[in-house]
């Protein structure tokens, strides 16, 4: 459904659908994963060329000029492919990082002691600290690095860290609210939740279609018929809600869209892991990668324990 998307809109996701596709599809994603690598340059750099990171910056600063509705479309579309790397923070410093609008600098983000996805690859780090947007770079995030300790991650993609935030962490940047900054990464990550959720949809149904059994295909049988609709029903409701908060950018709308969302991506990955039945837990098959990936992504920015209480105290 395209909920009355603008051509533009529709247009800007199918070319940056099949910008993914053509540098990013399944054998790029299956050559990362057996080189363990979670951010690869030459894909970031032409994100960056095609307007990825610089979509909402003034096309008098070299940007596109577009807003968070856009962002979230392309989000979407990353969500769909699994597409590794701190997407939502180089975003997000595009303008206030040099080189994070071209795609030349990796940018991570240190939010309230969760883990630190991606610090390994990052150029520079973007450290909320109280009301604080405050950046690190250079030789103060080398010196950094060296303190952080890895954890085990769900996601063989997103490898993770556990620092230990100083009072005092690089610069702030002029302007920049740690609110809003945390606000629009609950959208985008919602987002990617969202691509995540129609894409296992489109693969159960996918599979239900040609896999047989029993003479006929297992799409037939009605428990598969409940599992796909019960998907679609999920991830096009999260779909509105997603869409809605990115066009209010309101607080409270945007933590409910990040619920759904988290709920369609985890839920509808374990629903197409039944469809698949036992060849989806296998490493050939991509739908256990959009599991690990939905449940690290609903630990990210804003958990369902924190959006509940926003929702609830919305209604104090």
């Amino acid at each position: 459904m395209d909920f009355q998307l603008s051509d533009d809109q529709r247009a800007l996701r199918t070319g940056i659908r099949e910008l993914l596709a053509g540098r990013f599809g399944r054998d790029r994603m299956r050559a990362a994963l057996d080189a363990g690598t979670d951010v690869d340059r030459v894909v970031w750099g032409e994100l960056g060329a095609a307007g990825f990171f610089a979509l909402r910056l003034p096309e008098a600063e070299g940007g596109v000029g577009l807003g968070l509705p856009e962002s979230v479309l392309l989000f979407e579309e990353a969500g769909r492919v699994l597409l590794p790397g701190p997407l939502a923070v180089s975003h997000l410093a595009a303008g206030a990082v040099k080189g994070a609008a071209e795609g030349g600098t990796v940018v991570a983000v240190l939010d309230e002691g969760r883990p630190v996805a991606h610090l390994g690859a990052a150029d520079a780090l973007i450290a909320l600290v109280g009301g604080e947007v405050r950046v690190l770079e250079g030789a103060a995030l080398r010196e950094f690095v060296r303190g952080a300790r890895p954890v085990r991650s769900l996601d063989p993609l997103t490898p993770l860290h556990r620092v230990t935030a100083p009072a005092a962490l690089g610069d702030p940047l002029p302007g920049a609210e740690a609110a809003r900054f945390r606000r629009e990464g609950v959208l985008l990550a919602a987002a990617e939740q969202l691509g995540s959720a129609a894409r296992t949809t489109e693969t159960a149904v996918q599979h239900a279609r040609g896999r047989e059994q029993f003479g006929s295909p297992i799409g037939a049988f009605q428990a598969v018929k409940h599992l796909c609709a019960q998907m679609l029903v999920r991830a096009e409701l999260a779909r509105t809600a997603v869409y809605a908060a990115a066009v209010t950018a309101d607080p409270v709308e945007i933590a409910g869209a990040k619920l759904l969302a988290d709920e369609a991506a985890v839920r509808n990955a374990r629903d197409c892991l039944q469809v698949h039945g036992g060849m989806g837990f296998t490493w050939e098959a991509d739908v256990h990668l959009h599991l690990k990936r939905a449940w690290l992504r609903s630990g990210q920015w804003l958990t369902a324990a924190e959006a509940e209480e926003t929702l609830a105290a919305d209604l104090c």
